[in-house]
């Protein structure tokens, strides 16, 4: 079985680690997971990711696949059981920008508001505000953006509503309006008590902490 010799390099507080476990809970694949530290990245690392050094990266029969929308469509591929993609090819190429939007305008944005101060987070926020109320315009009124069963984009976008309310929490701003983007919010909340998303997911408390550390050293090191 392909499985059999499948393992993720990780780190328990990235989100884009978070996605392949999703991915790979969801089809009901056994994986070995192995948590990296950044202050000491492993040789293990280092020889499957040469190019970005970073995590994650899904290492399956010897070979490694770096990228977490990358792993996510080669494991769509490699398991069929609950598929990811839709079979429409309208409904994929959907699927796939709104897991690009999230990564090139959302991220970006939700990073900004977290680690910059004064004028520059501010502007951040707003951009970050703007975002999120342009990925909800994606839902077209469904209970996911893969429809009633969750899929690839909501992999995508789904740890948004653990990590973004931590930085919510931690820089003192909101960004998901729980009445302007009433739809989106409900999402993000009814997406993570999901049991197989809810089982594997860091609690809030826990990513909190983290983050607020993580911010405390970025913070003083900017003034």
């Amino acid at each position: 079985m392909a499985e059999d010799s499948l393992t993720i390099l990780g780190f328990w507080g990235s989100p884009f680690v978070l996605r392949v476990k999703w991915a790979l809970e969801l089809k009901g694949v056994q994986y070995q997971y192995v948590e990296e530290d950044f202050k000491n990245k492993s040789d293990m690392l280092l020889q499957y990711n040469p190019v970005y050094k970073k995590v994650p990266v899904l290492v399956h029969d010897g070979k490694s696949i770096s990228e977490s929308l990358v792993i996510l469509e080669y494991i769509d591929e490699i398991w069929k059981q609950n598929p990811l993609l839709p079979h429409d090819p309208y409904e994929r190429a959907k699927a796939r920008f709104w897991a690009k939007f999230a990564d090139e305008k959302c991220v970006p944005a939700f990073i900004a508001t977290f680690s910059k101060i004064g004028e520059e987070q501010q502007e951040a926020a707003q951009e970050a505000r703007e975002n999120l109320k342009i990925l909800e315009s994606g839902l077209e009124g469904r209970r996911y953006f893969g429809g009633e069963n969750i899929g690839f984009a909501d992999i995508a976008v789904g740890f948004f509503g653990r990590w973004v309310r931590v930085v919510e929490e931690t820089v003192g701003i909101n960004l998901i309006d729980t009445e302007s983007m009433a739809k989106l919010s409900t999402y993000f909340d009814d997406f993570l008590e999901l049991p197989v998303i809810k089982e594997c997911t860091p609690s809030h408390d826990k990513l909190l902490e983290h983050n607020k550390a993580f911010h405390k050293v970025l913070t003083s090191s900017s003034t």
